[in-house]
């Protein structure tokens, strides 16, 4: 299948996403402003690249998501529920959590996808109200998080980190209730990982996936700060 290149003077120019490659990057090029992180989003895409590579866009077949009924909480994580081990809050650090999960080590990987422009641009989606953040507290201290945007009734998780057991699981089950109270319908995990299969992810055909974000033009999006 051919790379797309994107216009960077049309931010809302992305290709039909039933055309492009489901194994690798499906286009590059544009820039990171918030116009063009929207507009991909809606369409299923997201930036994955390394520094000093061009903005690789991708849009995965299979898509890995859940649904937040579907949210599986294993006996070894209720412990830390029933004894409030861990504090959540929303929107509070957005840019903090960003560079935590740059600095967070992960085997086999070297530096991070987390850019300084990638930042900028998420920073930028966050005080448009897009772009959220969950935080997980032991006592005053930062110990996980994760961040992401809501269009519609889906969410699109981006990255997360830990410094404590289990901190950015609880950080994920906590954000998963609070959406479902809120009706959302899938969130996006983009990729398969055993962390995110065991809480109850599934991959589902990139048809049905861009079936279910075909409804978001017609669903009002949570804007603002989260409480």
């Amino acid at each position: 299948m051919p790379l797309y290149r994107l216009d960077p003077r049309f931010p809302e120019l992305f290709p039909d996403p039933v055309r492009v490659n489901g194994e690798g990057p499906a286009c590059f090029g544009g820039d990171l402003s918030p116009d063009r992180l929207f507009n991909a989003y809606r369409l299923g895409y997201f930036p994955w690249f390394a520094e000093g590579e061009p903005i690789l866009w991708w849009h995965p077949n299979p898509r890995f998501v859940l649904y937040p009924d579907r949210l599986r909480i294993s006996k070894s994580m209720r412990p830390y529920f029933n004894q409030g081990k861990y504090r959540v809050t929303y929107d509070t650090h957005f840019r903090r959590v960003m560079e935590e999960c740059r600095s967070l080590h992960r085997p086999g990987q070297w530096g991070s996808w987390i850019t300084d422009e990638l930042i900028a641009g998420y920073v930028a989606l966050h005080e448009l109200g897009i772009a959220h953040s969950v935080e997980v507290y032991e006592g005053e201290e930062l110990v996980g998080g994760l961040y992401g945007l809501a269009l519609g009734k889906v969410f699109f998780g981006e990255s997360m980190f830990f410094k404590r057991p289990n901190a950015s699981k609880f950080g994920f089950i906590s954000l998963v209730q609070r959406l479902e109270r809120r009706g959302y319908r899938m969130i996006d995990c983009q990729q398969e990982t055993g962390h995110l299969k065991s809480l109850g992810g599934q991959a589902i055909p990139r048809t049905e996936f861009l079936d279910r974000l075909s409804l978001i033009p017609d669903e009002e999006t949570e804007r603002g700060k989260w409480q």
